[in-house]
C-alpha cells in the first residue's frame, strides 16, 4: 500500500509540474543549430537571461523581481525543454544560436545575464559577438578553476534524472536545499523558504530537460576552463555570495581581475541562489545598466 501511495503521490506531482509548465507561454525560433525555445516577461528594456543546470526559460520567472522595467527573454539552452540539442554541441554554438534568435527577435544588442551553468554561454557570447552585448552580468557563475567547471563522473547520469531527484526532494528535503545551493545552518526566511521551494519545484518536469542535463554536465561546464577571460571587452559585472556551497567565491574573484575592468560586487550571503539579496542585486544593476537605460 505504501508503495502504490508513493507511486500515486509521484503522478500527481508530475502532472502538477507538467501543468505549471504548460501555463508558461513559450514560442520556437528556428536557429541553424537546433530550434531555440524561449518565454518572454514585461517591458522595456530587452534582457537575455542564460539559465543554470536543471533550469529552463522558466527559471527567469522565478527571479523576474531582479530585473523590474525590462523585458526578460528567457530562451531554454540546448536540450531543455522545446529547445534542440545538435550534434557535437558547444557553448559556442549556443552563443551563435543566440545571437541568431536576437536576429530574428530584430535586436541588435542586448544586456546580458548569464546564471550558474548558463555562465558558459552567456561569456561566448560576449566573445564571440561583443557588438551585441550591451552588458555582461553574472550571477553566481560557474567560472574557470571551479569545482563545477569539470566534466561529471558517469554516475551522475543515473542520480541526474527525474525519479532519483524528485526521491531526494521528498525524503530528504534538507539535502535537497543543499544540492540546490543553500548553504547548512542558513537562516532562511519565509520568503527564502518560498523561492528554494518554487526552484526545485521548477527542476521538474526533468525528463524533457535530460539532454540539457547531461551537455552541462559532460560539455558545457568544463569548456569554460579553456576561455580567455581577457578579451572580453563588453562592460561585465560578477555578482556573487562568500557562502555560495555549489561554486567557490575565489574563483569569481579570479574571473573578475581577468576581465578587463570588470566590477566584482561581493555579497556575504545568500549562497548558490543569493537568497534575501534581491534588493542588493537590484540596486548593483540599477547603477550598471544606467547608461542603457538612459539610452
Amino acid at each position: 500500500m505504501a508503495g502504490r501511495s508513493l507511486v500515486r503521490r509521484y503522478r500527481s506531482e508530475l502532472r502538477a509540474a507538467e501543468a505549471r509548465l504548460a501555463a508558461v507561454d513559450r514560442s520556437l525560433i528556428s536557429t541553424t543549430f537546433a530550434d531555440v525555445e524561449y518565454a518572454e516577461l514585461g517591458a522595456g528594456e530587452p534582457l537575455l537571461y542564460s539559465h543554470g543546470i536543471f533550469g529552463s526559460c522558466e527559471n527567469a520567472l522565478l527571479f523576474r523581481d531582479q530585473f523590474p522595467g525590462r523585458r526578460l527573454i528567457a530562451p531554454s539552452r540546448f536540450g531543455y525543454l522545446g529547445s534542440g540539442l545538435p550534434p557535437h554541441a558547444t557553448p559556442a554554438d549556443q552563443a551563435d544560436a543566440f545571437a541568431e534568435m536576437l536576429d530574428a527577435l530584430k535586436i541588435a544588442q542586448i544586456d546580458v545575464v548569464g546564471v550558474s551553468a548558463g555562465t558558459t554561454s552567456a561569456l561566448q557570447l560576449a566573445l564571440r559577438h561583443p557588438e551585441r552585448v550591451k552588458h555582461l552580468v553574472v550571477l553566481s557563475g560557474n567560472l574557470p578553476g571551479t569545482p563545477t567547471a569539470v566534466v561529471q563522473p558517469s554516475w551522475a547520469r543515473l542520480v541526474n534524472r527525474q525519479v532519483p531527484v524528485w526521491l531526494i526532494k521528498t525524503f530528504l528535503p534538507s539535502t535537497m536545499a543543499s544540492l540546490s545551493g543553500v548553504p547548512r545552518r542558513f537562516a532562511m526566511t519565509s520568503d527564502d523558504a518560498q523561492l528554494v521551494a518554487a526552484f526545485i519545484d521548477s527542476m521538474f518536469p526533468m525528463t524533457p530537460r535530460i539532454e540539457g542535463i547531461d551537455f552541462d554536465a559532460f560539455v558545457s561546464n568544463a569548456d569554460v576552463n579553456n576561455y580567455k577571460l581577457e578579451d572580453i571587452r563588453v562592460p561585465t559585472m560578477v555578482v556573487h555570495a562568500k557562502d555560495d556551497p555549489l561554486i567557490s567565491y575565489d574563483s569569481a574573484e579570479r574571473a573578475a581581475g581577468r576581465i578587463p575592468r570588470a566590477r566584482l560586487v561581493s555579497l556575504e550571503a545568500g549562497g548558490h541562489l543569493l537568497l534575501g539579496q534581491t534588493d542588493a542585486i537590484r540596486k548593483e544593476l540599477a547603477s550598471f545598466l544606467a547608461p542603457t537605460a538612459a539610452g
